[in-house]
């Protein structure tokens, strides 16, 4: 299929504005891709189960989604350029102070409410909210480049991890992750990360007008939609079990016989295949529909978990597993973003998007904790795979309901 002229155009103007949201959003999932490595020292270093490490993330997580909307309805408002900037400074140095704990579980707690706190600025909605109101022909790839952000961080950040913990020990460990990532980022945020919300009154010409970002339905309308809700388990049930297994992953290899460094370096192909999976499913979604292509992306987590089950011990099947997990970690939020804005369009997208993301953060918040829990019970991961097959087919089998998105978004999206 030709590539569209509005498309063409769109990159021409904007070309910089997905790249640099993609390291802003890189930034929304440091505490998620990087706690992995940390888990065997902290059991070492406290005598804690897996379930109380990965007792910081679901609290993360659960105050996040809290705020998820409030968070998408000031993003609205405001415009991302300024949540974004400042939330990128925070989360920093929230997982920083992660290396200051005593040891206690009370502190522990403390320190990843600030974490969740912290996360507030750099959900999704703010960096997916500047994408769409610059691109409209081209949003699938848009969206892609911008999301491939956490694909990033799950390549880098669980080698960078295991190599800052055996060079100079967990709690230096997490000061330097937060600080590294901060100088690396903020710089080109504050020279190219600027949505159509935050120009203003600016005359600078866009492919995108202003009038467009107000299209789409009420906020009403969309919270009564059975598209939200279809979306809303999708999402939830998603991340709870790709999540759940992302951040248990190195532990689930090191389990089976792999070394430390080993286990890190093949963690890392989630990420590497993920910004795969997010720029093939970009191409896709702007080609194909969304509700199949998302569908089929959906599947992909059981593929992984079949193989753990089956040959976890085999270093093949291992990679091949974590590609296959990679490729659709790599699509899932790009998947549901995309499908918001068709469905929804511009006009509360922070807002309703904001929704879905508080069902993405809930999964976060407690897959990882399930993992760790089936682990501290049976002494296996096995049940946790087991159910992640199950889950994984009612969440594809949730999308592929939506149906075709509605050609004019001015009304309440029928699903169905």
């Amino acid at each position: 299929m030709a590539v569209s002229s509005d498309a063409i155009a769109e990159w021409r103007s904007f070309w910089f504005l997905p790249f640099a949201a993609a390291l802003g959003y890189s930034t929304s999932v440091i505490h998620v891709y990087s706690i992995g490595p940390f888990i065997e020292p902290l059991q070492q270093a406290f005598g804690w189960s897996r379930a109380q490490i990965s007792i910081g993330l679901t609290i993360s997580s659960f105050i996040s989604a809290i705020f998820c909307i409030p968070v998408g309805i000031l993003v609205d408002r405001t415009g991302p350029r300024r949540v974004g900037l400042i939330g990128v400074l925070l989360i920093s140095a929230a997982f920083g102070l992660l290396g200051t704990m005593t040891g206690t579980m009370a502190n522990w707690a403390a320190l990843w409410v600030i974490v969740a706190f912290g996360a507030l600025g750099v959900q999704a909605t703010v960096w997916t909210s500047a994408v769409a109101s610059r691109f409209e022909a081209s949003r699938g790839l848009a969206f892609a480049v911008t999301l491939s952000g956490a694909s990033l961080s799950a390549a880098v950040f669980p080698v960078l991890a295991t190599w800052l913990i055996g060079a100079y020990g967990w709690r230096i460990a997490f000061g330097a992750m937060g600080g590294i990532w901060a100088a690396l980022v903020f710089p080109f945020l504050l020279l190219c990360f600027r949505g159509a919300r935050d120009d203003g009154a600016r005359k600078h010409a866009t492919t995108t007008s202003p009038a467009k970002v107000l299209k789409g339905v009420t906020l009403s309308q969309g919270l009564r939609s059975r598209t939200l809700y279809k979306l809303l388990m999708a999402s939830g049930l998603f991340s709870f079990t790709a999540i759940g297994a992302v951040v248990h992953f190195v532990p689930i290899l090191t389990d089976s016989g792999a070394a430390p460094l080993a286990a890190a370096g093949i963690a890392a192909l989630v990420g590497v295949f993920s910004i795969v999976g997010r720029v093939g499913t970009g191409f896709l979604l702007d080609r194909f529909p969304g509700h199949v292509v998302g569908a089929l992306a959906f599947m992909l987590p059981i593929v992984a978990a079949v193989l753990l089950l089956l040959d976890g011990a085999n270093p093949f099947s291992q990679a091949v597993a974590a590609a296959a997990l990679g490729l659709t970690v790599g699509s899932e939020v790009d998947v549901i973003a995309f499908l918001a804005a068709k469905h929804f369009g511009l006009r509360n997208f922070g807002a309703l998007y904001g929704a879905l993301v508080m069902a993405l953060s809930l999964g976060t918040a407690f897959g990882p904790l399930a993992a760790g829990t089936v682990f501290d019970h049976f002494d296996s991961y096995a049940p946790f795979l087991l159910l992640a097959i199950v889950l994984m087919g009612v969440s594809a089998i949730a999308l592929f309901s939506l149906g075709p998105a509605p050609k004019a978004v001015g009304m309440a999206p029928q699903a169905g």
